[in-house]
């Protein structure tokens, strides 16, 4: 497997287990782990794979079946582009922003061998609110990843101020849409760490009726 065992746990109970363990659906999603993307290297998804990938991704909970979302692949020959759109948009913000900010937001359009963008696209007006819509592209962002692991891959889903910036909008955005995500995918070129991860006592209660 491309996935690599962890050497540091914080405190997870996963410590000695490999990240991304896809020997079963539950080791899985007790071992999943997003990886870096400025760490991740060849192999990538190959074309029939990334179809494959993304095919998985919109196998998910969508209300209406009004599918509010797209994909938009860049290509590996577009990575020079994204960068100067990015270099744009920051100069739109601070036209005199130093070379070495420049350099490391550039940067982020070359990471990884696979690049995906996520649009969320809700239909507006519609009886199914906006907000259910957004939250089936979420869903859809986050069975990306699950879909890349399945493949051996590991994957990391991005925002920042490049999913925000107007002149990267534009260039990827239809009128109502926006930027749910950069989706990273490779193969990892160090160990995965692993993080710390929710106190489930803080997070889990039970309901109690209102007393009248």
């Amino acid at each position: 497997m491309k996935c690599r065992v962890a050497f540091f746990c914080g405190l997870s109970d996963t410590l000695g287990q490999m990240l991304n363990d896809t020997s079963s659906l539950r080791t899985y999603f007790e071992t999943r782990r997003s990886g870096r993307p400025r760490d991740m290297v060849a192999p990538g998804p190959n074309e029939d794979e990334l179809s494959a990938i993304l095919a998985l991704a919109a196998r998910t909970p969508d209300h209406g079946k009004l599918v509010p979302y797209r994909f938009v692949i860049v290509g590996d020959d577009q990575r020079e582009a994204l960068a100067d759109l990015f270099a744009a948009a920051v100069r739109d913000v601070d036209p005199e922003v130093r070379q070495a900010k420049l350099e490391k937001v550039c940067a982020k359009a070359h990471y990884a061998p696979s690049l995906v963008v996520l649009i969320s696209s809700p239909i507006r007006d519609h009886k199914i609110p906006v907000w259910e819509q957004e939250l089936a592209a979420g869903a859809v962002g986050m069975n990306l990843l699950h879909a890349a692991h399945a493949y051996d891959y590991v994957g990391a889903w991005i925002t920042g101020d490049q999913a925000y910036a107007p002149a990267v909008t534009e260039a990827f955005c239809k009128d109502g849409e926006r930027i749910a995500g950069y989706f990273f995918l490779g193969s990892p070129s160090a160990d995965l760490v692993e993080r710390e991860r929710p106190d489930m006592d803080a997070i889990v209660t039970r309901w109690r009726p209102p007393t009248a």
